[in-house]
Formats: structure tokens, C-alpha cells, sequence
């Protein structure tokens, strides 16, 4: 009764002759469905091809999500201004999110000597990490891998490939832990026009789930550590990063 429902709202935009047959359950008159015709049936779009332009900064890094209503994503921006107060979290963000930006920070730091970084560049440095929209509650651990590759990137000023979307959990040795959600987050990087994402080498018997006409336009990088995403992740040449 809802496809029904739906049908003859689309009708009633076509004529209100075929609206009444289609109410009826009569057959009515075949009509091409165009890309324009979508539009105008169901509304403008919800997703925007925006992640090239966010990234192509240092600093920003795009993270794949669950939701009740399934897959999106995030935008990790995390920005550095002289100081020495320490890590500022903006973006409505649970106590594990929180908890997993704070290990992702403490494994950029631990790296800092391989990442080219000043050894005394915390000391000199607030680091903020803010999640948009900041209107909207966020939590959970998956987005850990991001919020490294968001700061990586900052430090060491290579942005982050523009069509590049991941998730995953991290612990403090740097290791990617698997995370739930991967069909509906697959299909959101999909969506948002990205064709790379990178996961959690242990979800790989998710990618199952993914219907066949997406797996074949996407490509997936499984890893086992940050390092091993960060390598797929980075640019090699460096930017600038914007100041707040």
C-alpha cells in the first residue's frame, strides 16, 4: 500500500487521468522515468559531492558512519594556532569519541620523529579537532583512523587524497580494529562519490555484504595499522594549512 501510495503521488504529477487508474490498481499509460523526472519526483539531492573540496586542505579527513537511518559522512577538521593549552574536541561528541581522538593524538605524537614533525612542536602548538555538524551528537570508536589521518596530515601539511573515505577503531600501539556498519558505510562513501575507502583488514568478509555494482567502482584498502592508512591516505606533495 505505500509503493502504491507513492506511485500515485508521481502520477498525480503526470495527469490526474493516470493518478485514478493507478488508484484503482488499472493499468495507465507507460511514461519514461528521465534523470530530471527523479528530481522532480523525489525532491533535490541530500548528498553533495563536496569531500574533494573539504580535503584539499591539511588537516581535514573524511570518515565513514553508522546511522539508525543508515550510512554518511564526516568531516574530521583539525586545525594547529600558537599556544600551549593543549587538544581542543568541538562537534557534540560522546565520551568515546572523545576517548578514541585522545588515542589518536597520543599515537600521532608517538610517531612524531618518523612523520618529519619538531620535536617541539606540542609544546608551541593548541591542536582543535572539530567534527561538523556541530549541531548533531556523535559518538562511538570508528572514526578513530580519521581523526589520526586528520592529524598526520595536519603535522606533516600533505592533505589527504580528495576521494578517499575510511573507518575503523585504533588502539595506542596502532593497531586498526574492526567496526560495525560496513554495507551502509560502503554505500554512503559510494553515494558521495568517493572510490577509495579504507578498512579494518578483519572487516573484510563484510565487503560480502556490498552489492556487486558498487564493489566494482570502489576500491578497498584493508589494513592491519595506522601506518598502513596513513600511506594510503596522504598526498605526497604539501599544502598549507588554512589558520582559524
Amino acid at each position: 500500500s505505500i509503493c502504491r501510495k507513492v506511485a500515485t503521488k508521481v502520477a498525480e504529477r503526470l495527469s490526474p487521468e493516470v493518478a485514478s487508474l493507478t488508484a484503482e490498481g488499472q493499468e495507465g499509460v507507460k511514461t519514461l522515468i528521465t534523470e530530471e523526472k527523479v528530481a522532480e519526483f523525489l525532491g533535490k539531492p541530500k548528498y553533495f559531492f563536496e569531500a574533494a573540496e573539504r580535503t584539499e586542505i591539511p588537516g581535514v579527513a573524511t570518515a565513514l558512519a553508522w546511522t539508525p537511518t543508515g550510512g554518511d559522512i564526516l568531516f574530521i577538521e583539525a586545525t594547529r594556532m600558537p599556544g600551549g593549552k593543549g587538544f581542543t574536541l568541538t562537534g557534540q561528541l560522546g565520551d568515546v569519541m572523545k576517548e578514541s581522538a585522545q588515542a589518536a593524538l597520543s599515537y600521532v605524537r608517538s610517531k612524531a620523529d618518523e612523520l618529519g614533525v619538531d620535536g617541539n612542536f606540542f609544546e608551541k602548538h593548541d591542536i582543535h579537532l572539530h567534527v561538523p555538524a556541530g549541531a548533531i551528537p556523535k559518538d562511538g570508536p570508528s572514526a578513530g583512523i580519521t581523526m589520526a589521518t586528520a592529524l598526520a596530515s595536519l603535522l606533516t601539511g600533505r592533505p589527504v587524497k580528495a576521494d578517499v573515505g575510511m573507518t575503523g577503531e585504533i588502539t595506542l600501539r596502532g593497531k586498526v580494529l574492526p567496526v560495525g556498519g560496513i554495507k551502509e558505510k560502503v554505500l554512503a562513501a559510494h553515494r558521495a562519490g568517493l572510490k577509495t575507502v579504507i578498512l579494518p583488514k578483519r572487516n573484510e568478509k563484510d565487503l560480502d555484504d556490498i552489492p556487486d555494482e558498487v564493489r566494482k567502482e570502489m576500491n578497498f584498502v584493508l589494513v592491519d595499522t595506522v601506518d598502513e592508512a596513513l600511506k594510503a591516505a596522504l598526498t605526497d606533495h604539501r599544502g598549507e594549512p588554512e589558520r582559524p
